[in-house]
């Protein structure tokens, strides 16, 4: 039976739930190392947050050839990596801001990776007991910015730009799974997992030999082709197979709705 792994706001306070199947109960502890609480009842009136507390969101870039090609950029030989902001991080059905010092926004749909226990340097074959769960996520991005700077931060690291869940699929393997993401009911990107360059093991060894994870941080695993702009008034959604949908609406900063 499938288990997914929420985090519901619950009055002010932030709460952890499992779903299995017509079941639902809220966890008691800390992050990943929980114990069974009561009932959730009706789990449809607990607003839905981000499904985890990273310390880091560590994302790949150019891990579909498809995407390198479309950029026009070499295949890289090793994971390329960058950072961005826990602060970037949105919730399903909140809205993405396009920030007023950008000219374009770019959605870019991506599996993402949950972290569940301290992870340093990692064997490609042993990642899989460091992953909690998957989810889906988009690494929204100002690409005219991203092009005129020497790194990334900046164009990626805005306020909304890391859409994130709506859940944590927590029995699924991740190596060959539909990718779709979809713009006001168009699909605009399709891809599977299984056509990474580099796989989640492989991503895993890379960064943990780099940094050490932590329980509930987030690795992007990269976007494949059909990235484009986003405009005020769009629905973005990126939907992996087993895991669900994540939506979000898109807003200009300062319009009064941001």
């Amino acid at each position: 039976m499938a288990r997914r792994l929420m985090r519901l706001l619950d009055g002010e306070r932030p709460r952890y739930a499992m779903s299995e199947g017509k079941e639902a109960y809220w966890l008691e502890g800390s992050f990943g190392r929980w114990r069974r609480g009561g009932p959730v009842e009706a789990l449809e009136g607990f607003p839905l947050l981000v499904p985890c507390e990273p310390t880091k969101i560590v994302a790949l870039a150019l891990n579909y050839g498809s995407h390198a090609e479309e950029m026009g950029t070499p295949l890289p030989e090793e994971p390329i990596i960058f950072l961005k902001p826990s602060s970037s991080l949105l919730a399903q059905g909140a809205k993405i801001v396009l920030p007023r010092l950008a000219q374009r926004v770019d959605y870019e749909g991506e599996l993402a990776v949950v972290i569940g226990r301290r992870a340093k340097r990692v064997r490609p074959t042993e990642a899989r007991d460091y992953i909690l769960g998957l989810t889906c996520a988009n690494d929204v991005t100002a690409r005219d910015l991203q092009k005129m700077d020497a790194q990334w931060t900046r164009g990626k690291g805005f306020d909304t730009f890391c859409p994130l869940g709506p859940h944590l699929a927590l029995d699924l393997e991740p190596g060959d799974l539909l990718l779709r993401t979809w713009l006001n009911g168009e699909l605009r990107q399709e891809a599977r997992t299984r056509e990474m360059i580099f796989d989640v093991g492989e991503i895993l060894a890379y960064i943990s030999a780099v940094m050490t994870l932590e329980p509930g941080d987030v690795i992007l695993t990269g976007t494949p082709e059909g990235v484009g702009q986003l405009k005020p008034g769009d629905v973005a959604e990126v939907e992996i197979e087993g895991v669900g949908a994540l939506r979000n609406s898109v807003v200009r900063e300062g319009s009064g709705e941001d």
